[in-house]
């Protein structure tokens, strides 16, 4: 992730004044402890499964990732010109770290890994995920999450 001193001076501007949603109060909802946490993924990489059409530059929408998926069959289409794609590139789990999850349930610190995970794009104004976000909300809490991972890139 680039910081706001390694942008251009008004790149970095313009992400310190863009405006973010207010949460209203009790947004939050408490977090089961570990060992009974169903767990998902969610992140904002921009990856996604071959062969599905790439993310679009400031796109709300997502992509879904079942919990089965070989990291061969993920791609990442981030459009970001400010994006550095090398982690990606060196170890999965730097973005999707399903395998670490999977580690932690066959240990027994959490209770069990989703079946779905989902991939939204970051670099994207979040008024124009909020519809796909509320969409994935109802997807987690249907597979039975009560504990997301968010992965913000």
């Amino acid at each position: 992730m680039v910081r706001l001193s390694d942008l251009p001076e008004a790149t970095a501007k313009f992400y310190q004044d863009m405006e973010m949603p207010a949460l209203p109060e009790g947004s939050w909802t408490p977090a089961p402890p570990l060992s009974q946490a169903r767990v998902a993924i969610v992140t904002t990489a921009g990856i996604h499964r071959r062969g599905e059409p790439n993310f679009r530059g400031g796109a709300g929408d997502y992509r879904v990732l079942p919990g089965d998926i070989e990291p061969g069959e993920i791609v990442m289409s981030h459009v970001s010109v400010n994006f550095d794609r090398s982690a990606f590139q060196q170890d999965l789990n730097t973005v999707f770290p399903l395998e670490h999850l999977e580690t932690l349930a066959a240990e027994g610190t959490i209770a069990s890994v989703a079946s779905w995970h989902y991939a939204f794009m970051g670099a994207t104004d979040p008024t124009a995920m909020e519809p796909s976000a509320r969409e994935v909300a109802r997807l987690l809490k249907e597979d039975g999450v009560n504990a997301a991972l968010l992965v913000p890139v």
